[in-house]
Parts: C-alpha cells; structure tokens; sequence
C-alpha cells in the first residue's frame, strides 16, 4: 500500500516551511524546474535554519541549453543556491547520482515527471541514471532536447514531494496513478515508490 499524504492548499509559504524541517544535517536533494519550485527555493535560500553549504542540489531535469538561457533549470537553480553556499550539480550523461535525501518532483498534466514524458516509455528497471531524450510532442514553450534523471535514479532517496500548484487537471491525473488507473510515467513511480516502502508527500 502506497504511503501517501496529500495536503490540501499548501501555498509557496507552507511547502518551504515543510522542506525548511527536512533539510537539516547535509546531503543531496534533487528539485524539479519550470515555475513553482523557484520562488520557494529563493524563501528557503534566505532561511538561518538551513546549511546550504552542506547539501548538493541536482535538477530533476534540464534543457539541452545553455545555463544562462532563460530556459536552463540549473542555471536558475545555480543563481539561487550557490551564493547561499549549496553545490548545484549540473546532469550529464556519464553523471553518476548519489542517494538523495528527498525527490522533489512537480508533474505535467500528462503525467510526466521530470522529463519523463509518456512518448519516452521511462522503466523503473531502466539501467541507466541519466537519459538525454526529446519529447513528443515538443512543449511549445520549451521546444529543446532534455537531459533528465531515470526512475531508479528518482526512487534512489528516502522521500518524495509532489508539488502539483493547485491544478485541478494535475490533481486528477495524480489521483489516478495513485489508483493504479493508468500506465503514465507518473503511475510507474509511484507503484514504485509503494513497492519500495518510500513515503510520498503531495502539496494539491
């Protein structure tokens, strides 16, 4: 049985409050991209309870694109962590990703998670961390290849994070995969994540 705890609500101020408890100590966390973990990273970058300088940030995902293209995850990640002192870690295609102390993951309407979209056939088994892919179709706001973490390298960590920004649509999506209702990328991880005993945290 999936151990899931959905919390109704949770605005930018209440999930960085939830992720400000869990970042103690140090390790490796890896956080999503697009818009809604960046004004929570920058309130948690300013926060006396966090030691930036013992923890490594890797992103879910990123696009083929420079890291001072507005479309670059780690470049926007790097701009708010790094001068807080945290190690932001760039993906590559030989990178070799630790054990992480929390997956934070947002998901499309489509059930992708980072840039596993549905075209991509993402394995929970797949043996490779990292993958360089292209999604079809092409969002048309980031029409660019991706380099992406794989299942396993997601599901190696002691929790997960849903931020779903309060969208209906996602919501729905999500609650399927919970049930075990369709095959998205989303529904694998989370199968996954149950079988492997990993407490989720969803903010809907």
């Amino acid at each position: 049985m999936a151990d899931i705890t959905m919390i109704e609500g949770g605005d930018h101020a209440a999930i960085a409050g939830w992720l400000l408890a869990r970042l103690g100590g140090s390790g490796a966390i890896t956080v999503p991209g697009g818009s809604t973990p960046f004004p929570i990273l920058a309130a948690l970058a300013g926060q006396v309870g966090i030691d930036w300088t013992g923890w490594a940030v890797w992103p879910n995902d990123d696009r083929i694109v420079p890291e001072d293209h507005e479309a670059s995850n780690t470049g926007k990640i790097r701009a708010l962590l790094e001068p807080a002192g945290a190690q932001v870690v760039a993906l590559t295609e030989d990178a070799a990703p630790p054990h992480f102390a929390l997956t934070w993951l947002g998901m499309g309407p489509d059930g992708h998670i980072a840039s596993l979209f549905p075209n991509t056939d993402p394995q929970v088994d797949d043996r490779q961390a990292v993958r360089r892919l292209t999604p079809d179709p092409l969002p048309a706001h980031a029409p660019f290849d991706r380099i992406t973490l794989t299942i396993p390298a997601l599901l190696a960590t002691d929790a997960i994070l849903f931020t779903l920004g309060g969208a209906a649509d996602k919501r729905s999506v999500f609650e399927a995969a919970m049930r075990g209702e369709n095959d998205l990328p989303v529904a694998r991880l989370l199968a996954a994540a149950a079988a492997r005993g990993i407490p989720v945290t969803v903010f809907a």
